[in-house]
Order: C-alpha cells, then structure tokens, then sequence
C-alpha cells in the first residue's frame, strides 16, 4: 500500500531559492576592496613592509636573470620575456627601479654582468642547469609566496597569489617549455 503524500507545509527557504540567492550574497560580501585597515588609511607598516620584502625578492630574481642572461647570451630570448615580467612585478609591489623592462634588451651582455650588484649568483655552465637553476629560484619564491597569502589583506594578496601563480607558469616555462 503507498504511503499518501504529506500536506505538511515547508518551513523555511527552499533549496532553489539558496542556490539563487547565494552567488549574489557571495559576490556583496567578499569582493570587497578592503586593504584591512580602517577607511581612509594608507596602507599599514606591515603591509608596507611585506610590499617591500616582495619587490626585494623581484628584483634579486632580476639579477638572477641578467647573470644568467650574461653567462649564456645564448638563453637571451628565451629569457629576456620572463625577466621582464618580473620587473614588471617588482614594479607592481613598489620597486624595480634598478631595472626597467625596457633596459635589458640594449643592455649588453657584459655590461649587465659588469652591472650586476649580487656576485654571489653562480651561473652553472651548461643551458640546461642554467634553466634548472633559474627554474628552482622561480618555483622557491612562488611557494614564499603563497604560503604568505593567509596573512595578507585582500588586495596585497590577491597581488601575491597573482605573481605566485606567474611564477609557477615561469617554472614550467624553464623546466618544461622547448628546452
């Protein structure tokens, strides 16, 4: 015997309506432009702090570039895009004003070793362990990166998260592009 339908009514919203309503209530409450401080404040000694750590870590990453670039005039360019887009993201955090993207290409090879501030950068003597070196300080600043996004604020991180994940493409660029 089948059992007869219930005429109980429903308490609350139903399911469809949530799924409707959800993205909108999403999208109101966390897409905000929130820098995590108080309204009409720059931005905090911390955040300040972390956006130079960052541009720092660019502009070494540069340098690693122009040694590596110096060394083996034959990676130039292969090299030449990735290095300037990592001043361009040293430039989005603050810096870069070492070096410029547009510097590089009528930059000799030996002018920018001459040039270079870091003579602690070894650059191994074959292509393929240049790449892989280049390769391991991308992927090594990528993961910094990333693991420093849960304490920054919401514009700071989604800059990092945004240079992290380039990073990441460097990486396979270097390791897995037409070597």
């Amino acid at each position: 015997m089948p059992f007869p339908s219930s005429p109980r009514a429903r308490s609350g919203p139903r399911r469809r309506s949530l799924l409707a309503v959800a993205p909108a209530a999403l999208a109101l409450t966390g897409c905000t432009g929130d820098s995590g401080g108080p309204a009409g404040d720059g931005p905090s000694a911390a955040d300040r702090a972390a956006r130079a750590r960052a541009a720092r870590d660019s502009e070494g990453l540069v340098e690693r570039y122009d040694a590596v670039i110096a060394a083996r005039p034959g990676l130039a360019g292969r090299l030449r895009p990735l290095r300037e887009e990592v001043v361009r993201h040293a430039q989005a955090f603050g810096g870069g004003r070492k070096a410029s993207p547009s510097a590089s290409p009528s930059v000799s090879p030996s002018a920018t070793s001459s040039a270079s501030p870091s003579p602690s950068v070894g650059v191994p003597a074959n292509d393929r362990d240049a790449l892989a070196g280049l390769a391991a300080a991308e992927r090594e600043l990528a993961d910094r990166r990333t693991k420093a996004l849960s304490g920054m604020p919401g514009e700071l991180a989604r800059l990092l998260a945004s240079v992290a994940a380039a990073g990441a493409a460097h990486v396979y660029l270097l390791t897995e592009g037409d070597a």
